[in-house]
């Protein structure tokens, strides 16, 4: 007990950055997110020709992006969703560089009513590391 009153500060930051693992870990399957690996990503597209939307910034798309990818940014979903109405009741894979603006792209879409959406895992970043081709 002593030392946890002498090192409270140290103990702080385990403790936090234990719980931030946890989210990390945790996190997107709390809020209902379909997390995907590229596998199953390549699957998904080929044999459900799912719709990809890739909500990165425009920069970032023309450096590379999935093939035949819908571009609609995080921050341009809300005002653009009915853009996506027509793909309801299709796999949607929501993409971006590293997986976390997917998530928050997926649980929108969850919110919005869209049952079949699906986050890359890993984003760009495991596409790329999987020697996956992208478009420019």
């Amino acid at each position: 007990m002593q030392f946890m009153q002498d090192n409270l500060i140290m103990v702080l930051i385990f403790l936090t950055s234990g719980l931030m693992l946890l989210w990390s870990m945790f996190g997107n399957k709390m809020r209902g997110i379909k997390e995907i690996d590229t596998a199953s990503a390549v699957q998904l597209i080929n044999r459900q020709n799912a719709v990809i939307l890739d909500v990165r910034e425009p920069n970032e798309f023309a450096e590379g992006h999935l093939l035949n990818a819908k571009l609609i940014p995080l921050k341009k979903l809300a005002e653009r969703v009915g853009e996506l109405e027509k793909y309801r009741n299709k796999p949607i894979l929501v993409v971006c560089r590293s997986g976390q603006r997917a998530g928050t792209g997926t649980s929108f879409l969850n919110k919005a009513g869209f049952t079949q959406t699906y986050s890359l895992s890993g984003g760009i970043i495991a596409w790329q590391k999987a020697n996956l081709p992208l478009e420019k």
